[in-house]
């Protein structure tokens, strides 16, 4: 038998830079199941009215995976990650369909200025990654990439009313084909930070790994949409509108640009 071969990854306040390789994406590719996109992108056409062949920014896009759906359904969607391998991977995909999908390597904290958008969505509890500076900076960067009445929507499932009640730190476990990954958590009280310990197992590959989350309150996310421009906000706890309320653990939260 050979030996394991062990990968530890630092733990930075910017550990998203450095956690997304192949071994946690190519997991978060499998436990994705097309049916669970297929509603998300539903819930996206409807809640957010997108008419036929709105222009669409899926970021952070991962591997692309409600890009693509998206596209199918005629929107002309543009995607961009910090993960050098999931744009390759969304990329070598976009190079077998005739889609209208493009997907580029950028830092949400520094988005390039390309065009405009009627719509941009942040899923995947990632608008949770960065401080509270450079989630100004997106949103203030996003709002001025929208047209007047463009829409936001955001993933989001480290608020407090959704991560608190019934907080556990018991480690779990999840298995995918010859992937598994064991999880352990707990909660800095001085910095409202959820912070992850990850250990992605396949055969003899070893990746440990810490993810942190800025932990906010649905206030305090509807005052930094306000602050950058945004009203209207509405919150779901699900792709069926559900009412989000405390316990919740999913928030989707929505407002529309008009600053």
């Amino acid at each position: 038998m050979s030996a394991q071969h062990f990968v530890q990854k630092n733990t930075e306040d910017e550990w998203y830079v450095n956690f997304f390789t192949e071994l946690p994406n190519e997991f978060w590719r499998r436990v994705a199941s097309p049916e669970m996109t297929q509603a998300d992108v539903a819930f996206i056409e409807t809640h957010l009215n997108l008419h036929p062949g709105a222009r669409i920014l899926d970021v952070p896009c991962g591997s692309g995976r409600h890009a693509f759906a998206l596209a199918s359904r005629g929107y002309r969607v543009v995607g961009y990650d910090l993960s050098a391998e999931a744009i390759s991977y969304a990329q070598s995909q976009a190079a077998q369909v005739e889609l209208p999908v493009m997907f580029s390597q950028a830092d949400m904290r520094n988005l390039p200025r390309e065009g405009e958008y009627d719509a941009v969505i942040c899923l995947g509890n990632s608008f949770g990654y960065l401080d509270l500076v450079d989630t100004r900076r997106f949103l203030s960067s996003v709002s001025q990439m929208l047209v007047e009445g463009g829409q936001l929507l955001v993933d989001f499932g480290a608020t407090a009313e959704s991560l608190l009640p019934g907080f556990s730190t018991t480690p779990q476990s999840m298995v995918t084909g010859d992937i598994q990954v064991t999880i352990s958590r707990s909660y800095d009280v001085t910095r409202s930070r959820a912070i992850s310990v990850y250990e992605f197992v396949r055969g003899d590959q070893v990746e440990r790994t810490t993810a942190e989350y800025v932990v906010y309150t649905v206030q305090q996310l509807i005052t930094l949409l306000e602050e950058s421009g945004f009203s209207g906000v509405r919150l779901a706890s699900g792709v069926e509108g559900e009412p989000y309320q405390l316990g919740s653990p999913r928030l989707l939260i929505s407002a529309m640009r008009t600053g």
